[in-house]
């Protein structure tokens, strides 16, 4: 039975039956059209029988057949025509397709909703008593499942890969006798032959995976559609063995469709792009969303020829011009990954380039020392499948920043030419000397649209930012990029098994980004360690106040606790709260990841660490991963830690299976306040007090401020500051007036204007309530809590701005960041 969830609230079910059958290829053949807002085309999926049935084949048929009586199968329907709305016991809202064969040219016969007609088609399915008969489970057909939402499958065949010209290769130990059923085991035995290549021939790998992709169909295929889910069957076809093992699938999106977003660009030209949806990428195409099922893909997509189309592939693709005004664009994958993390940006993106060649200066002695060890390592072998893997490419362990481009709109490549566009090179360089070889090949890094619900998103070769890092100077860019950077390790080359265990991507990022930051800026020892220190002071009041405001349920690192990393029989699984609409915008995974981080750094030693974490790399990249497998391998590094009782077991209790703020961090908080940049900002905190205590005892008599009397700050001892004075009961507008004039708050990062915009609001100090509405227009990746505070105040003007403000963005905004404003504000 398909989970019935409400798809804001609760749990996302992942219903792929990986266990059964797994994914081991794509490939995408799509056509954009932004008139219709629709994505469509056809996909091909190449698969293998899953673990779980090569383990039970050996226990004979009756043993594996007993593998799949957990999944809703539909028994071949007996002669006669029934109602395609008769067969609902598998679950409700789903619709089953038995499609009689069109050929070229079908007729859509698709409702505006998208649901295939079946007027005058016979359904061929068994009526509802009967969908899921357990009794006569002897006669029923294996189910393939895939993860699919908000898709219109127009229509699912086998494809008849053994058609394919020079295919014979692959068929070597075929031995025709009974030709019906011998020529559907030649062709899975063709896909297993061809998924199976060894990866020194991933080009004729790929290029026979497009010839098969364009076989001509062998007939067509039973399949339903569901809330969360794609069901596949062919008639008399019992077991994963004989199910086939190239189907293609012809489908379109809906633009209502939650895994891209149709917006318009900062210069006003539309565009569509995956937004890091919480259903990831089942309303683009189906596929399988379980972590466990690593596959890699290749994609064609056809659009207007004004627009560019940027992907995660290996390649740069250059577009080809199919026709008049229409050009196709081609990339690849040969490192299997999730298919959660394939990204596509369709738009007037234009190239920034630079009209110079960047110095890129490195610590020689700390690059040595990781290239050493780098080589060390790769005298083994690697522990993931094999694919063409950049850590045994002598070439590519020496290559200290790999090619980049750069993509924003018009109106932005001015700001990206001089901001971001010189600090990439000098963060690759970083994390190269901290972590060794790049998992990947080249990076595309895109400039993505206002509406987009976060400051950045990693996915493989290609890193989407918000426009909000780009103005107020480098800080935040470079740290927000280095964040993202640092996901090629740890979330993509590196993946969490159970994706309830989210930190172990992001506390990784969020602690390796301060690394990669400081020796991008060339910082000593002693400016990096106060850096450092400021940074976990901010970092801990954040975890503070989120831990008061948040549920607690939601503050726990392993949810799953000693059942994390489990799955049912058929593979399927569920994200816990994965579709809680205010979980995107909490921090407590970031936060008390890293903090774990920090804190097992400062035990075992900086520099061992790295080396740990360096060796982490290298053991477990292209493999996914849970919490024990990093904690084991570093405690046997430094088998001292377990005599002082640090455990792996202690760590779950301490760190990751509890609520609230972890024991070890309780004292330390009150440690980073006697660092000298957080000294400093308490100094400059006085001086703002007792100037505004001096001006509310002079009343309006105005006095002349001395403006040399306040100090230069950081970006972060800028936000330290703002939150210290948010603390203070009342500013005057003269004293709040003055912050803006001293620091130039306008013109800074995004974290400093949006404290500033904080201090503005809970002081109504009207004639900033304009930086308020631009902020909420501009920076809408940070902006969601300040509609909240708007409201509180139960201040007319505040809550007339906080409406029109959400009205003007509404349409665009992030579905989810729309839901939680509308429910602060309705």
């Amino acid at each position: 039975m398909e989970p019935q969830l409400d798809p804001m609230k609760d749990d996302l079910p992942l219903m792929a039956n990986t266990s059964h059958m797994l994914v081991k290829h794509y490939v995408l053949d799509l056509d954009v059209d932004f008139k219709s807002q629709v994505i469509e085309g056809f996909i091909v999926l190449f698969l293998e029988t899953g673990s779980r049935y090569r383990r039970a084949s050996s226990t004979g048929e009756e043993g594996c057949q007993s593998q799949f009586d957990e999944t809703c199968k539909i028994r071949a329907s007996e002669q006669g025509h029934v109602p395609v709305s008769n067969a609902s016991a598998c679950s409700s809202k789903m619709e089953y397709n038995d499609v009689a064969v069109c050929g070229k040219g079908e007729k859509d016969t698709s409702d505006k909703n998208g649901n295939h007609s079946n007027e005058e088609q016979a359904s061929g399915i068994s009526s509802s008593k009967n969908c899921c008969d357990i009794e006569n489970h002897g006669n029923e057909d294996f189910l393939l499942v895939l993860d699919c939402c908000d898709l219109s499958v127009l229509k699912v065949e086998e494809v008849d890969v053994a058609a394919v010209s020079g295919i014979e290769k692959f068929t070597r130990s075929a031995k025709l006798t009974d030709v019906s059923k011998e020529l559907a085991n030649l062709r899975n035995q063709i896909v297993h032959e061809l998924v199976t290549l060894p990866s020194d021939r991933w080009k004729e790998q790929l290029y026979y995976y497009t010839c098969c992709s364009q076989a001509p169909g062998c007939g067509e295929l039973l399949f339903a559609t569901g809330t969360w889910s794609l069901e596949i069957r062919k008639s008399g076809i019992r077991t994963p063995a004989d199910f086939p093992h190239a189907i293609r699938i012809r489908y379109k999106t809906k633009p209502e469709g939650r895994s891209v977003t149709w917006t318009t660009d900062q210069s006003g030209r539309p565009c569509v792009y995956t937004m890091g949806s919480p259903i990831n990428n089942r309303a683009l195409f189906p596929c399988q969303e379980p972590p466990i099922a690593l596959s890699t893909w290749q994609a064609s997509v056809r659009t207007a020829a004004s627009f560019v189309v940027l992907m995660s592939g290996e390649n740069s693709a250059e577009p080809v011009q199919l026709q008049e005004g229409v050009m196709s664009w081609y990339y690849y994958v040969t490192m299997p990954m999730p298919a959660s993390t394939f990204t596509i940006a369709v738009g007037c993106w234009q190239e920034v380039k630079q009209s110079f060649t960047p110095a890129v200066q490195t610590n020689n002695e700390l690059s040595l020392q990781c290239s050493q060890a780098d080589f060390r390592w790769h005298e083994e072998s690697c522990g993931h499948v094999e694919y063409p893997c950049r850590f045994q490419n002598p070439a590519a362990r020496l290559q200290r920043v790999i090619p980049y481009r750069v993509f924003a709109p018009w109106c932005l490549m001015k700001c990206c030419e001089e901001h971001l566009l010189q600090l990439i090179p000098q963060c690759l360089s970083a994390a190269y000397t901290t972590l060794g070889t790049h998992p990947f090949s080249r990076l595309d890094v895109l400039i993505v649209p206002s509406n987009f619900s976060s400051l950045g998103m990693a996915s493989p070769h290609i890193i989407f930012l918000s426009q909000s890092v780009l103005p107020g100077g480098h800080h935040l860019c470079g740290t927000r990029l280095c964040h993202e950077i640092a996901h090629a390790w740890f979330g993509l080359a590196i993946g969490a098994r159970d994706w309830t265990e989210e930190w172990i991507s992001e506390g990784f990022a969020t602690f390796l980004e301060d690394v990669f930051w400081a020796r991008a800026q060339q910082l000593s020892h002693d400016e990096e360690k106060a850096q450092q220190e400021l940074k976990a002071l901010l970092r801990w009041r954040r975890l503070r106040d989120e831990v008061q405001n948040s549920e607690e349920e939601l503050q726990v690192l392993r949810p799953n606790k000693e059942s994390t990393g489990e799955v049912s029989e058929s593979g399927a699984s569920i994200v816990k709260h994965g579709l809680k609409a205010e979980k995107i915008f909490m921090q407590v995974h970031y936060l008390k990841g890293y903090f774990l981080l920090r804190s097992l750094a400062r035990r075992i030693g900086g520099a061992s660490y790295l080396a740990s974490l360096r060796k982490f790399v290298y053991k477990f990249h292209g493999q996914l991963v849970l919490s024990q497998d990093f904690l084991s391998m570093l405690l046997e590094d430094v088998p001292e830690q377990k005599e002082s009782g640090l455990t792996v077991e202690s760590i779950f209790t301490n760190w990751l299976d509890t609520s609230g703020i972890p024991k070890p961090l309780l004292e330390e908080g009150e440690t980073w306040k006697e660092s000298r940049l957080v000294q400093q900002v308490s100094g400059e905190v006085t001086k703002w007090i007792r100037a505004n205590q001096r001006i509310r005892k002079s009343g309006k008599k105005k006095r002349r401020q001395d403006e040399g009397t306040f100090q230069k700050l950081l970006p972060d001892q800028l936000v330290l500051l703002l939150e210290y004075l948010l603390e203070e009961k009342t500013l005057c507008p003269r004293t709040l007036q003055g912050l803006e004039k001293t620091y130039q708050l306008r013109d800074q990062d995004a974290e400093v204007r949006h404290r500033w915009c904080e201090l503005v609001v809970k002081h109504k100090y009207v004639p900033a309530y304009g930086d308020v509405e631009k902020f909420l227009r501009e920076d809408q990746a940070m902006g969601v809590y300040l509609y909240g505070e708007l409201m509180v105040n139960e201040d007319a003007k505040q809550q007339e701005l906080a409406y029109k403000c959400f009205a003007a963005a509404r349409e665009q905004m992030d579905v989810s960041s729309a839901k939680v404003v509308a429910e602060m504000l309705f």
